[in-house]
């Protein structure tokens, strides 16, 4: 899949919305990817973890993991794709983890994916999580990086859409100052 394709793809769901929204990063944006709109039908899922994988076919991926919530989908399929196993990260105590008895083997070569990259933070905390259990974090996929390309990971990364939309700290926010109402998108509390 082109990224036309994929962003297509994302209009015909109902994925972009536009309005005032609060981000799982805590910032301000006057756009939200849902996601869920486009991961709910499982042949979307499929044919856009199908073009995720194939940009990493090349690169000895023995892993695929996600963070909770989208990224156990996400790293589902592509490892599905890929011929691994997939696994997922998920929050204990605040700090995001291994449980349920997941494994990283020292030296495995992994594939970070997430759904939706702002600020990278989350992909950050599972890169961190993958080295700290001895794995090799090799590159991020992402469904979509709407950073505007200032998401960097120290690893090279790939993302199916490209997205530059402005995100605004509350103080800083013009939808505030022109009182418009604010809906809270995303699965983290913050």
């Amino acid at each position: 899949m082109n990224e036309t394709e994929v962003k297509q793809l994302f209009i015909e769901t109902g994925a972009i919305l536009e309005g005032h929204f609060l981000l799982t990063s805590g910032l301000h944006s006057p756009l939200y990817v849902e996601k869920f709109q486009v991961l709910q039908y499982p042949k979307h899922t499929e044919k856009l973890c199908a073009a995720m994988a194939e940009r990493f076919k090349n690169e000895n991926i023995e892993l695929v993991v996600g963070p909770v919530t989208g990224g156990i989908i996400l790293a589902h399929e592509v490892g599905k794709h890929l011929g691994t196993r997939a696994i997922f990260t998920e929050r204990e105590n605040g700090k995001m983890a291994l449980r349920r008895g997941f494994v990283i083997e020292k030296g495995q070569r992994v594939l970070v994916v997430e759904d939706i990259v702002t600020t990278g933070g989350s992909v950050k905390e599972v890169i961190d999580v993958v080295r700290e259990h001895g794995g090799i974090p090799v590159a991020v996929g992402m469904l979509v990086d709407r950073s505007g390309g200032k998401a960097d990971f120290g690893i090279p990364s790939q993302a199916l859409l490209h997205l530059t939309v402005p995100t605004y700290q509350n103080e800083d926010c013009p939808l505030c100052k022109e009182g418009i109402a604010i809906t809270k998108r995303g699965s983290r509390k913050l």
